[in-house]
C-alpha cells in the first residue's frame, strides 16, 4: 500500500519522536481510564456514605491524574505535530527533487498543474492523516482495550452492551466510508482540473483578452469549479450522514446502560458509582471507535493522494545518468552522428539520420520550416531528451556517457521561450554564475544589448523582475536570457530562436558583440530569419526532420532548393510589408 510505504519511509528519521509519542499516549490514556473508576469510588464510598474526607482525598487524586493526563496529551500532540510537519516537509522536498530530475518528456506527460497539486494538496492530505493518526489512532486501540477491561472490572453483567454497541458503530461508519473512497479520487482529479484551467487563464490572459474569450474562459472555469464543488458536496453529504449515525449509537447505548443498569442497581447487583463508571467506560470505548472510524474517513483521501505522490516518486527519468560517467575532455566540438528521435506514442520520427559537426570558434545555424525538428534537435545536446538512435557527442564523448552536471556545465542555453524568475535582474543573471560580480553582469548586459534599458530601470541590477519576466517586454526578456547565458561563460552556446523578438538593427549589433565572446566556443543557432544566420560559418537546412543541405549562405543558394525557397519566401514577405 503506497500510503503505508510513504509513511514508513518518511517517518524513519522521526523514530525518537514516535517512541516518545507512544509512551506519552500510553500514559495519557491510562490516566483517562483511571478517572471514571475514581469517580465511581467517590460516589459509592464518599457521597453515598457521607465521608467528606474520602471525597477530598479521592478528589485530590483525580486532580493529580487529570493534570498528568493533560500534560501527557499536550506533549503527545506536540510531538505528533512535529513528526507530521517533518514528514510533510520531506515529502514535498522529495517530490520537488524528483520532478527536478525529470526530462521534458516526463514533465509533459504529467503536466505542470498536476505536479503542483501533488506537491501541495496531496502532500498536505498525507501530512494531515499522519498527524491525526499520531494524535488519535495511537491512543484509540489502547483506549478500546483498556476501556473493555475496566468496564468488565466494574460489572460483567452489562458487558454484552459493549459487544453490541461497538460493532454497530463500526458498521454504520464503515458503510459511509466505503461510499466516500471513489468520491475522494474524483475530488483530487477535480483539483487538478481547476488548477490546470486557472493556470492556463492566468498565463494566457493576453490571448484571452485579445480574442475576446473572457466569457468562454469563464464558462470553462465554472465547469471545472462546478465539478469540484459537486464532488465536495457529495463527500460532505456522506460525512453529514455519518455524524447522526454516530450520535444515534451513542445515545442508544447511554439509554441501554441506564435502563439495564438501573435494574441491576435495584437488584443489588451493582452500585450507582459502578454504573456511572461503566457508562463512562462505554462512552470512552465508543469515542475511541468513533475517532478511529472518523480517522478512517481521512485515510481514503490520503490513500489517493499517496498514490498520486508515489506515481511521481516512482517515475524514473528517461534521461538517466550513466553508471560510470566518462569525463568530457577539453574542447567544445558538438557532433551529431546519424541521429534519430521519436517522441513517445508518436507514429513516426521527428528527426531522421541527422549528421553534422559544430566546431569551436564557429557558428552553426539550423534553419527550416515550422515543424522541421529544429528545437527538438537542439534539445538533444543538453539531454532534455535522449536520441532514440544515433549519437550526440561533445568533444567525442556521447552525452549519454558523461555526467549530466558535466554536460550542463559546458552549455549556455537560451530557450525559445526565455523564462525569468521572480527576483531582480542581478539574481536572474547570476543563475549563470552565482559568483559573478556586478562588473561581469554589466559586461554581459552590454554584449546582449540590454545595458541601456537595465540602467533605465529603477534600481538597475536590483530592479525587480516579476514571475516569468512579465514586467519586461519580449525583446528585453530575450536579451536578459542571452546575458544570463553569457555570464555562465560556457564552452557551447545554444540559441533556440533567441533573436526572434529583436528588431533587425538590435539583432545585428548583438551578433556583432557576440563574436569576441564566442571566439573560442561552439555556437549553435536555431533561427527562423535568414538575416540572423546569413553570416554563419555553417548552416544546416532541415526539412521534415532530415538534413537537406549544409554549407554557407552563398553555397546553399546554389545547391539547396529548400534553402532558396525559405530565402525567397522571407524576401517576398519583406517586400509585401514594405
Amino acid at each position: 500500500m503506497t500510503l503505508l510505504r510513504l509513511v514508513r519511509d518518511f517517518l524513519r528519521p522521526y523514530r525518537a519522536l514516535i517512541v516518545g509519542l507512544v509512551l506519552l499516549q500510553l500514559i495519557g490514556t491510562m490516566a483517562s481510564l483511571y478517572l471514571p473508576s475514581l469517580n465511581g469510588q467517590i460516589i459509592d464510598e464518599g457521597v453515598a456514605k457521607g465521608d467528606t474526607g474520602y471525597i477530598l482525598r479521592a478528589g485530590g487524586a483525580m486532580l493529580a491524574v487529570s493534570l498528568v493526563q493533560i500534560a501527557a496529551t499536550i506533549s503527545a500532540t506536540y510531538l505528533a505535530a512535529r513528526a507530521a510537519a517533518g514528514l510533510g516537509r520531506d515529502l514535498r522536498g522529495a517530490v520537488f527533487s524528483r520532478v527536478g530530475e525529470f526530462s521534458a518528456q516526463e514533465v509533459s506527460r504529467f503536466g505542470a498543474p498536476t505536479l503542483i497539486s501533488r506537491n501541495t494538496n496531496d502532500a498536505t492530505q498525507v501530512q494531515q492523516v499522519v498527524f491525526m493518526a499520531a494524535a488519535v489512532m495511537v491512543s484509540a486501540p489502547i483506549m478500546m482495550v483498556g476501556g473493555v477491561i475496566m468496564a468488565l472490572r466494574e460489572d460483567v453483567g452489562l458487558s454484552w452492551l459493549v459487544a453490541v454497541a461497538v460493532p454497530l458503530l463500526a458498521l454504520c461508519v464503515g458503510l459511509v466510508i466505503r461510499r466516500m473512497v471513489p468520491q475522494f479520487r474524483l475530488m483530487q482529479e477535480s483539483v487538478d482540473w481547476v488548477n490546470r484551467v486557472l493556470r492556463e487563464q492566468i498565463t494566457g490572459i493576453r490571448v484571452v483578452r485579445a480574442f475576446v474569450r473572457e466569457d468562454y474562459e469563464r464558462e470553462r472555469f465554472a465547469e471545472a469549479n462546478t465539478q469540484y464543488t459537486g464532488t465536495a458536496l457529495a463527500v460532505g453529504r456522506l460525512m453529514s450522514l455519518a455524524f447522526p449515525l454516530v450520535m444515534f449509537v451513542f445515545n442508544t447505548s447511554t439509554v441501554a446502560v441506564l435502563w439495564f443498569g438501573s435494574h441491576r442497581v435495584e437488584a443489588g447487583q451493582m452500585q450507582i458509582g459502578e454504573l456511572t463508571a461503566f457508562m463512562a467506560y462505554l462512552m470512552q470505548i465508543l469515542m475511541s471507535v468513533m475517532m478511529a472510524t472518523f480517522m478512517s474517513m481521512m485515510i481514503p483521501r490520503a490513500t489517493v493522494s499517496a498514490g498520486r505522490i508515489g506515481e511521481v516518486l516512482e517515475t524514473d527519468s528517461t534521461v538517466r545518468p550513466p553508471a560510470s560517467p566518462v569525463a568530457l575532455p577539453p574542447g567544445a566540438t558538438v557532433e551529431f552522428r546519424d541521429v534519430e528521435f521519436t517522441y513517445p506514442m508518436a507514429d513516426s520520427p521527428v528527426l531522421h539520420g541527422v549528421s553534422f559537426t559544430a566546431e569551436p570558434g564557429h557558428t552553426t545555424a539550423i534553419i527550416g520550416s515550422t515543424g522541421s525538428g529544429k528545437s527538438t534537435l537542439l534539445s538533444l545536446i543538453p539531454r532534455l531528451y535522449d536520441a532514440t538512435s544515433g549519437t550526440v557527442a561533445i568533444s567525442g564523448v556521447d552525452v549519454r556517457e558523461a555526467a549530466l552536471e558535466d554536460v550542463w556545465s559546458r552549455i549556455g542555453l537560451v530557450p525559445q521561450k526565455p523564462y525569468l524568475f521572480t527576483g531582480t535582474v542581478a539574481s536572474n543573471l547570476r543563475y549563470g554564475d552565482a559568483a559573478a560580480s556586478d562588473e561581469d553582469l554589466w559586461a554581459a548586459l552590454r554584449v546582449a544589448q540590454a545595458e541601456d534599458f537595465v540602467r533605465a530601470m529603477p534600481g538597475g541590477l536590483e530592479a525587480p523582475i516579476a514571475q516569468g519576466g512579465t514586467n519586461v517586454s519580449g525583446g528585453q526578456r530575450q536579451r536578459l536570457a542571452i546575458a544570463r547565458a553569457i555570464v555562465a561563460k560556457p564552452e557551447i552556446f545554444l540559441f533556440d530562436d533567441s533573436f526572434s523578438a529583436l528588431d533587425l538593427s538590435t539583432d545585428a549589433r548583438l551578433r556583432a558583440a557576440l563574436r569576441p565572446v564566442t571566439r573560442h566556443t561552439a555556437v549553435i543557432v536555431v533561427a527562423q530569419r535568414v538575416s540572423t544566420i546569413v553570416d554563419a560559418d555553417h548552416i544546416v537546412v532541415l526539412d521534415a526532420g532530415r538534413v537537406v543541405g549544409t554549407g554557407r549562405h552563398d553555397e546553399l543558394l546554389e545547391t539547396c532548393p529548400t534553402y532558396v525557397e525559405i530565402v525567397e519566401s522571407q524576401r517576398s514577405a519583406e517586400e509585401a510589408a514594405a
